[in-house]
């Protein structure tokens, strides 16, 4: 038994002294020369790219969708009637459009320019008379400069003259009213105005005498 414990002592020294006494390890191979590998490949044509192109889109805009034509319709229609609403709560006495001549309202007041027409919104509601104010301006300009609008005084309005105001201010916005004032006792007094609407391009109020 002693003799197979010193054999495998003898042994296990022999291996360690072969380890320490081992040859270097050798360097790495080169990195393969792929260029040189493959310098008799040809390579294949590839076939022409196709480069997207996006279209143009088009100068005229698409028609709507009827149902929102309608839609946009109906807002502007009740944007139109809504001018006026959201007014200051004090009522407009008179009005004088930038650039008319000083006089313009002591002579509409004092009846320099003849009532031409006159139109009477009483029993209208406030959609009615602005479509009937808008139609009569219109119609207006033919037949004379100074017109009479009788909006009444709002004794059946609950105390509120509701007429009285929203047509001031629709006046006041409309680019063909150059002046308006409150009508005279004889001519309705707070309850009717008197306007002067714009005239041809060859007649010019600050001409007038008087």
């Amino acid at each position: 038994m002693k003799a197979f414990k010193d054999t495998l002592k003898e042994i296990r020294r022999q291996t360690r002294q072969g380890d320490t006494s081992a040859a270097p390890a050798s360097p790495p191979p080169p990195e393969p020369d792929f260029k040189q590998l493959f310098s008799d490949v040809t390579p294949l044509k590839s076939p022409p790219r196709h480069i997207h192109q996006p279209k143009k889109p088009s100068p005229h805009p698409k028609h709507r969708h009827a149902q929102h034509r309608l839609s946009t319709l109906s807002e502007m229609e009740v944007l139109r009637h809504m001018v006026g609403l959201f007014e200051p709560a004090e009522q407009l006495g008179q009005f004088c459009r930038s650039g008319m001549p000083s006089q313009t309202l002591k002579r509409l007041r004092n009846g320099h320019w003849p009532v031409a027409c006159q139109l009477d919104l009483h029993g209208m509601d406030r959609y009615q008379a602005q479509d009937a104010l808008a139609l009569f301006l219109h119609r207006a300009r033919r037949r004379g400069p100074c017109l009479r609008i009788i909006h009444g005084k709002g004794f059946g309005s609950n105390g509120q003259p509701i007429l009285k105001k929203l047509v001031r201010s629709w006046l006041s916005h409309h680019p063909e009213v150059l002046a308006f004032c409150q009508a005279g006792e004889e001519m309705g007094g707070d309850g009717a105005l008197l306007v002067l609407i714009r005239r041809g391009q060859h007649e010019e109020y600050g001409s007038e005498s008087g």
